[in-house]
């Protein structure tokens, strides 16, 4: 029964909530891994004991962030795999099948605050220009890391961009964010010129790939020639730490922190911030208030004489 109503929440999450492929992995990881826990499989024939959905209640919720606990989860994922609970049960609600939400019950796992790593305007800039546009590579390196600053797209939002996205003359990119929402951002004179420098030379990426392989429409090409992943996105920033003096800590989604920090800095509003980053609610935007707050602190510390 309870692989049934796996199956159709996953559904649901598919085709009525458009979530992400990436989110949709995330819910069916850790609702198997609760399911596990639950009605273990047998080692030999793979047979679980039957469970009633109704029957689970907050205590064997709790019990089973108690043994994510004691296996030394972080606090941030026991907290995704509670979300995942409340939301599979709010579901079973709607349906019909439970009356309560058991996950409702259980508190969230306090989590740290931790602010987003940025760089100063400084660094952001000395690091873009670090690709050698001289080399192909170099170009669409150095369009990338351009377009992440000037746009602060996900980067999972970055790869999925097409060409017609893009309007050249306007300097405005059409995004599908989370949830497959769609929004249009202004991009500036610097990152126009790396992405047409980049479509220059994008067509000798793409005769690398198979033409059954060849995606036509894909703005950013690995040197295979097909669609850029996220994953060798993080590999390309890695390899220009590397080579970028006096820059650490940093991922890709840190020149997305960036960009709303010094956005921030300089007089942007919040709700505005909001909309440019695609934030369903404020209150994720907001961690950049911190951000420009420690930022106003240390000024104060070393120019008030007082201080």
């Amino acid at each position: 029964m309870i692989e049934q109503l796996l199956e159709q929440f996953f559904e649901h999450l598919r085709y009525e909530r458009n979530v992400s492929e990436h989110t949709l992995r995330n819910y069916a990881s850790d609702l198997e891994q609760f399911y596990n826990y639950i009605a273990p499989p047998d080692p030999q024939t793979g047979a679980r004991t039957p469970v009633d959905v109704k029957q689970i209640d907050h205590i064997t919720i709790r019990e089973w962030l108690s043994s994510l606990h004691t296996a030394q989860k972080k606090k941030t994922s026991v907290a995704r795999k509670l979300a995942a609970l409340r939301t599979f049960f709010q579901f079973l609600v709607r349906e019909g099948v439970v009356e309560l939400n058991p996950a409702k019950l259980v508190a969230t796992p306090r989590l740290e605050k931790k602010l987003p790593n940025h760089l100063s305007v400084e660094d952001a800039i000395r690091f873009i220009e670090t690709p050698d546009t001289e080399t192909d590579l170099g170009k669409r390196d150095r369009a990338i890391l351009e377009f992440l600053y000037a746009t602060g797209v996900r980067v999972s939002e970055l790869t999925k961009l097409n060409l017609n996205d893009i309007d050249f003359k306007e300097k405005l990119v059409r995004v599908t964010g989370k949830r497959r929402k769609q929004r249009v951002l202004p991009f500036g004179d610097p990152a126009l010129h790396a992405i047409l420098n980049y479509i220059a030379v994008r067509n000798r990426f793409l005769q690398n790939a198979p033409p059954e392989e060849r995606d036509e429409q894909a703005l950013f090409l690995n040197y295979q020639g097909t669609r850029i992943t996220t994953r060798s996105v993080g590999r390309m920033v890695d390899k220009y730490i590397q080579i970028c003096a006096g820059i650490h800590n940093i991922s890709p989604h840190s020149l997305r922190h960036s960009f709303a920090t010094h956005l921030l800095d300089s007089g942007a509003d919040l709700r505005d911030i909001q909309e440019l980053l695609g934030h369903a609610r404020l209150s994720t935007t907001q961690i950049y208030t911190h951000v420009s707050m420690e930022k106003l602190i240390e000024v104060y510390d070393k120019t008030h004489p007082k201080a």
